[in-house]
């Protein structure tokens, strides 16, 4: 079962699976009225209905956009901070924001800590940068207050740890200068803690390396591409805008006697380059009651394996991965909405390829008019973003000179899987 964000594409059937599964922290708001087709909106990304994944969606556009160089409209940003509620938290999304959020507000862990990041990476340039520091601030202090005992988190607070969400926290913490690490629950257990007790080891048969999401009802693990990319990514300290690692090293699983995160990280790695040999990406698994029981190509996440790759020191054994995404994201992408240009672009990156010569899309271009348009590129040195490395890659000094004056018009994470 997935509880999936794509690109908006959840909308009621999505929701219906998620909430089948007992996930705690589903978006419960009901829809609203979609802008008109073919419209870029006023503050939001994207046209499709943002009730599942409005604040992921705007998020993850702003975190691409600042890793090609630019930077979200005032507008944009005003929208994204005013998701927020009092406490700090976030929810997928709030159709009215006038409203104080209650206990009937499902907050979302991953929403607030990619929302967190998002806007710790624009406040450089933003018109408030004061006042997105205080909702960094606040974002932090409320993830650090619904940690679990394990020291992970769940999809909504007081869930059970999953590793997508452990990660996506992990993302955040290390993205906004805090060491995961420092990170601990009440009873002294970290993010990594956590992470590790989803780790398969080197001798499973069947997911050699892998995490799980979460143990099934006897207390198995299984292995998920998903969950694997996204630990593997947080294991290593990193989040999705992480770039290729140096020196490259080929991925191996090796079980310890004592456990590490960064083993365990390599062991991800190690799963992820074999689930990827077979066909050159992931798969989906036929969703339940669907009567095509046909695996069908996982772009999104296979994006988001690229990148963990990449930043793994895996960056050869992620290249036919990320040379299928270049042949096969276009129509994905346009359906999708901003989270898979956003998932597309960061794969280019960490892979050291031109996200405006991909394939044959200028995904830069297509991102940038789903929303208000971003302010120009800022050449400046002080314009680059203080974390892992954001701002200006080298593909984009070199061809900066192309792009001035140009005009701009891991259910996008896979969840449970």
């Amino acid at each position: 079962m997935n509880t999936v964000r794509r690109g908006a594409a959840a909308l009621a059937a999505a929701a219906a699976v998620l909430l089948g599964t007992g996930a705690a922290g589903a978006a419960t708001a009901a829809p609203s009225p979609s802008p008109s087709a073919g419209t870029a909106p006023a503050g939001p990304y994207g046209t499709k209905d943002p009730t599942y994944d409005g604040v992921w969606r705007q998020s993850l556009a702003f975190l691409a956009q600042r890793a090609t160089g630019f930077q979200p409209a005032d507008q944009a940003v005003d929208w994204l901070r005013g998701q927020q509620c009092e406490d700090g938290s976030f929810s997928s999304y709030r159709a009215d924001v006038t409203k104080p959020c209650d206990a009937k507000t499902m907050r979302d862990t991953n929403a607030t800590a990619v929302a967190v990041q998002a806007l710790r990476a624009v406040r450089r340039q933003a018109a408030e940068p004061e006042k997105l520091d205080a909702a960094v601030k606040a974002g932090s202090d409320w993830l650090r207050s619904v940690q679990n005992k394990d020291g992970g988190w769940g999809y909504g607070a007081g869930g059970a740890s999953d590793a997508n969400s452990t990660s996506v926290v992990i993302g955040a913490l290390a993205a906004t200068g805090v060491k995961p690490g420092s990170f601990t629950s009440a009873e002294g257990r970290t993010p990594y803690d956590a992470l590790l007790t989803f780790a398969l080891p080197c001798t499973d048969k069947d997911g050699a390396g892998a995490f799980a999401y979460q143990p099934d009802k006897s207390g198995k693990l299984l292995a998920n591409a998903d969950a694997t990319a996204a630990a593997t990514l947080a294991g290593l300290g990193k989040s999705v805008v992480a770039t290729k690692a140096s020196p490259e090293q080929p991925p191996a699983c090796t079980d310890l006697a004592k456990p590490t995160i960064d083993r365990a990280a390599l062991n991800g790695a190690s799963y992820l380059t074999k689930a990827l040999a077979k066909t050159g990406h992931l798969t989906l698994p036929p969703m339940p009651g669907a009567t095509d029981t046909a695996e069908k190509p996982d772009v999104g996440n296979t994006a988001d394996a690229v990148v963990a790759l990449a930043a793994s020191g895996a960056a050869k054994e992620a290249k036919p991965a990320l040379e299928w995404l270049e042949k096969n994201s276009a129509a994905w992408a346009k359906e999708s909405g901003p989270a898979a240009y956003a998932q597309l672009i960061l794969a280019a990156r960490a892979m050291d390829t031109d996200p405006r010569e991909f394939g044959s899309a200028d995904l830069v271009e297509q991102l940038n008019a789903t929303g208000p348009a971003p302010k120009a590129p800022d050449t400046s040195a002080s314009s680059t973003t203080e974390d892992e490395g954001r701002g200006f890659d080298v593909w984009w000094i070199i061809g900066i000179g192309m792009v001035v004056g140009v005009g701009i018009g891991f259910l996008v994470s896979g969840r449970k899987k």
